[in-house]
C-alpha cells in the first residue's frame, strides 16, 4: 500500500523542506513502519541521508500537494516535540519516521523507517471526489516528462469530470495551479 502524504525533512543545518511523496507500507500489521523511496537527485533524499528523520504529514488539503508541484512550498510548519523535523500546521495527523535501514540504489534508494511518534490534529471530514481527482492530477504533473501527450489529455479529461461536479474553491484553485503547469509543459 502506498499512502500519499506531504513529507517534511530538514538538512544538516536544520532548514526544512516539504515535498509530496507516496510512502510505502512495510507490512500489514500495525506499527510495521514505512519505506520512503525518493528519486535521485532530490532534496528529500539528501536530507534523509544527512539526518535520518522525516515527518509524514497526512492532509486532505490538495492545495498543499498542488502548491508543492507548482513552486509554492511556503506552508506553515510547527515543531514536533523531541524531533528536529517540523510538521505541517495544516496536517490532520502526522508520523515521525526514523530511518532504521537504507537499501541503496542509483535511481531510487529505499529508507526503511519505524514510526517513532504520531499525532492527531484535526478531524477527517470525509471523502471528496474532486480532492481525489486533484491528487491524481498532482501525481500526473509529477510525471509529465515521462508520459505521452495523448495519455496526459485522456487522464485530464476523465479527472475533470469529478472536479466539475464536486470541487469547492480550494480544489478548483489547486486544479488551476496544476493545469497551468500542464499548459507550460505542453507549450515547452
Amino acid at each position: 500500500m502506498i499512502r500519499e502524504c506531504i513529507l517534511t525533512t530538514v538538512c544538516a543545518t536544520g532548514d526544512p523542506h516539504i515535498a509530496p511523496l507516496g510512502i510505502i507500507a512495510r507490512g500489514e500489521e500495525a506499527g510495521a513502519g514505512w519505506t520512503i523511496a525518493p528519486f535521485h537527485p532530490s532534496t528529500t533524499l539528501t536530507n534523509l541521508r544527512q539526518t535520518g528523520i522525516a515527518v509524514a504529514n497526512y492532509t486532505d488539503d490538495v492545495l498543499i500537494f498542488a502548491g508543492c508541484l507548482t513552486g509554492r512550498r511556503d506552508w506553515p510548519l510547527l515543531p514536533v516535540g523531541g524531533y528536529p523535523v517540523p510538521r505541517l500546521a495544516g496536517a490532520l495527523a502526522h508520523d515521525v519516521l526514523v530511518v532504521d535501514a537504507l537499501e541503496d540504489d542509483e535511481i531510487r534508494p529505499r529508507f526503511h523507517c519505524r514510526v517513532a511518534a504520531s499525532g492527531q490534529h484535526a478531524p477527517f471530514e470525509g471523502m471528496n471526489r474532486a480532492r481525489a481527482a486533484v491528487l491524481e492530477l498532482a501525481i500526473l504533473v509529477s510525471r509529465l516528462h515521462m508520459l505521452p501527450p495523448d495519455k496526459i489529455a485522456a487522464e485530464i479529461a476523465y479527472l475533470s469530470i469529478a472536479v466539475d461536479k464536486t470541487a469547492g474553491p480550494r480544489e478548483r484553485l489547486a486544479w488551476d495551479w496544476l493545469m497551468a503547469r500542464v499548459a507550460d509543459h505542453a507549450g515547452g
